[in-house]
């Protein structure tokens, strides 16, 4: 069988670092390009970030091209108190030895997917939605072309993370996360309540670690600064590992806990903007638009990262 070919739309962070690192060293899945968003940090940053990730994992061949440096409709607002200021605080990279593509990451989404065959591409968001949306926005005729959208955010039965009931990356731009779940795209979530069960253990880090390899060591100097926040929320030493959830399903979707569901963003209320609206029991009778990821198997999500991580320099 052929790798699955996905463009990864991100914002690195660490966590995202761990999603591109997680796919680079998965055989099955064919990275066509990272494309970057402000999101965790200013577009400045997530940029290079990603071109530091890729040259990490030893694929400079993996081209990167800079989108949106701003929501649709909002201020951009960051997470430097997560991420720290670089976006990628704990480890120690050298400064990219290639530059970003020309191209626009919006155009490149839309010329990309108009010239591949329908259903051939997955589109991941790490991060706010805004490049993704505003090239269905652009171009309507990407949208039947897409495979499957499968995104890191939102959540419902934990509330949020960015205010009591909004994820970060959907309240960022909650504009362009409405115009993907409203376009009829295949769509797979993975809120918050599905990442909070996916926790990296200190014992995981040092199995990561031991692998010795630069990626393994420098995304366990990443783990390390990341697992510092969050301290008030878990009561362990462990920590959830976002981002690297949307590659886990692409490789082995029967690890989690999932369900069809309508989904809708919340865009009016000043104190519920960016909420992800999950119709679990089904009650409203609109069209089921979405796969929500409930819980993961963190065993045997965390035992195929690190067989995936083993397979890059």
């Amino acid at each position: 069988m052929s790798p699955r070919k996905i463009i990864i739309d991100t914002d690195p962070g660490q966590d995202d670092a761990f999603a591109i690192l997680f796919a680079l060293g998965s055989p099955e899945l064919e990275v066509l390009a990272l494309t970057t968003v402000g999101g965790n940090v200013p577009l400045a940053l997530t940029s290079r970030n990603a071109l530091q990730i890729a040259e990490l994992a030893g694929r400079a061949d993996v081209p990167v091209y800079a989108g949106c440096s701003r929501p649709m409709v909002k201020a951009l607002k960051t997470a430097e108190y997560v991420h720290g200021p670089t976006g990628i605080d704990g480890c120690v990279l050298p400064e990219p030895s290639r530059s970003l593509q020309d191209k626009h990451a919006v155009n490149f989404l839309v010329d990309t997917l108009m010239a591949a065959p329908e259903g051939e591409i997955t589109v991941c968001t790490l991060g706010p939605m805004t490049n993704l949306g505003m090239a269905m926005v652009m171009e309507p005729r990407i949208i039947p072309r897409i495979r499957e959208v499968v995104l890191m955010g939102g959540g419902f039965f934990e509330g949020g993370n960015a205010t009591p009931a909004a994820e970060f990356n959907i309240w960022v731009d909650p504009h362009a996360a409405a115009v993907v779940f409203d376009s009829g795209v295949p769509v797979t979530m993975a809120g918050i309540d599905c990442t909070y069960t996916a926790q990296m253990t200190p014992e995981w880090l040092q199995q990561l670690r031991a692998l010795g390899t630069r990626s393994a060591v420098e995304a366990a100097n990443m783990a390390d600064f990341y697992r510092q926040y969050g301290s008030h929320k878990f009561p362990t030493e462990a920590r959830p590992i976002h981002d690297a959830c949307v590659t886990g399903y692409l490789l082995a979707p029967h690890l989690y806990e999932q369900k069809q569901c309508n989904v809708t963003i919340e865009l009016m209320s000043p104190e519920t903007i960016g909420m992800t609206v999950v119709d679990w029991w089904h009650v409203t009778g609109r069209r089921k638009n979405c796969n929500v990821l409930r819980r993961i198997d963190a065993d045997g999500f965390f035992a195929l990262m690190l067989e995936r991580f083993a397979n890059l320099p």
